[in-house]
């Protein structure tokens, strides 16, 4: 029972002094790696309490998706922060008082949340013995809760384009592709059939024919 306390109190200390240094960093870029140090150590909570495939799920989506994109956001559309924190001081009075009434409710919470001894009676359907833990946790999302699973989906699709369309750039001296002019395009528009004497060859002067 002690190493697993010791591996708890490791990653839950990491955790939460990565949190605390997302919010604190000067640097943008510094605070999502230090978004993708909590996540890692939040994944070896997971695991210790027994539920792996949540640990895994929060390495594959957040490490490698959430928080790669939130860094790749972040250094593409080179954001002045020096001119947002310019208003910083005209908005610290309002902030404090919202921060210290969040403190209140949080301390309330804190402060008289107590444990419902039924809510282990109220489970409508048993988890199974006879299978593992990300078989039941699949079982259970993709029957009953696949309604909230497609809709999370969906929000994370409009996210995916919401930086797409954020991040792209026209360039005027790109070539872009115009799927219209593509399909408009017929056999005499594309090649043209010359009749080439032998030995001959093309000729440069028709080149502007030839060549379009």
């Amino acid at each position: 029972m002690i190493l697993p306390a010791l591996f708890f109190y490791l990653f839950a200390g990491v955790c939460v002094a990565s949190a605390v240094m997302v919010i604190v960093s000067r640097n943008p870029v510094h605070s999502v790696l230090f978004l993708i140090l909590a996540f890692v150590n939040a994944s070896g909570l997971f695991v210790l309490m027994g539920a792996e495939f949540l640990g895994m799920v929060l390495i594959f989506v957040y490490v490698g998706a959430v928080a790669t994109l939130f860094l790749f956001v972040i250094m593409m559309l080179d954001v002045d922060f020096t001119e947002l924190r310019s208003g910083f001081l005209e908005y610290l009075p309002i902030g404090l008082v919202i921060g210290g009434i969040f403190l209140f409710e949080l301390l309330l919470t804190v402060g008289f949340w107590v444990i419902n001894p039924g809510v282990a009676k109220s489970i409508t359907a048993a988890i199974p013995t006879n299978v593992s833990n990300t078989e039941a946790l699949g079982l259970v999302l993709y029957t009953r809760y696949i309604h909230y699973f497609q809709l999370a989906g969906m929000v994370l699709l409009v996210a995916m384009i919401g930086a797409i369309v954020l991040t792209l750039r026209h360039k005027a001296n790109v070539k872009r592709q115009d799927i219209n002019v593509q399909n408009a395009r017929t056999p005499e528009l594309a090649m043209t059939v010359r009749k080439v004497a032998s030995g001959q060859g093309l000729q440069d002067a028709d080149a502007a024919e030839w060549v379009r």
